[in-house]
């Protein structure tokens, strides 16, 4: 059975930095395309990043492009989210999902999602 988990969030002051970590059990994730994405509530879910399991590719949404940084540790089987500069505007639940090999494919897994909270 494929999980992920999510951890990391919280609150963080404006300007401020967070790392999420997205945790696999029951798939190898260095197979598959990684991809983050956020939600508030009343909004519609936002892709902000996905790095390909393919060639290690990442591709970032323009929103959070220079500010947010995916990055892999396969020997963790991990996938993290560095994101710097935050603003009141990143405050969402972030949640990680995953699919094989490609990123730009309909994503098969999600976890359940860490709430960050950017606030003063």
């Amino acid at each position: 059975q494929v999980q992920l988990v999510e951890s990391g969030g919280g609150l963080v002051q404006p300007g401020g930095s967070l790392r999420l970590s997205c945790a696999a059990s029951g798939v190898t994730l260095n197979d598959y395309a990684i991809g983050w994405f956020r939600q508030d509530p009343g909004k519609e879910r936002e892709g902000l990043s996905c790095i390909s399991g393919s060639d290690g590719s990442t591709y970032y949404a323009g929103s959070v492009k220079g500010r947010f940084t995916s990055s892999r540790d396969n020997a963790k089987n991990q996938v993290y989210l560095q994101m710097n500069s935050l603003n009141s505007e990143d405050t969402a639940v972030y949640y990680c999902a995953a699919v094989i090999s490609r990123c730009h494919r309909e994503m098969k897994y999600w976890g359940k999602g860490t709430l960050v909270t950017v606030s003063s």
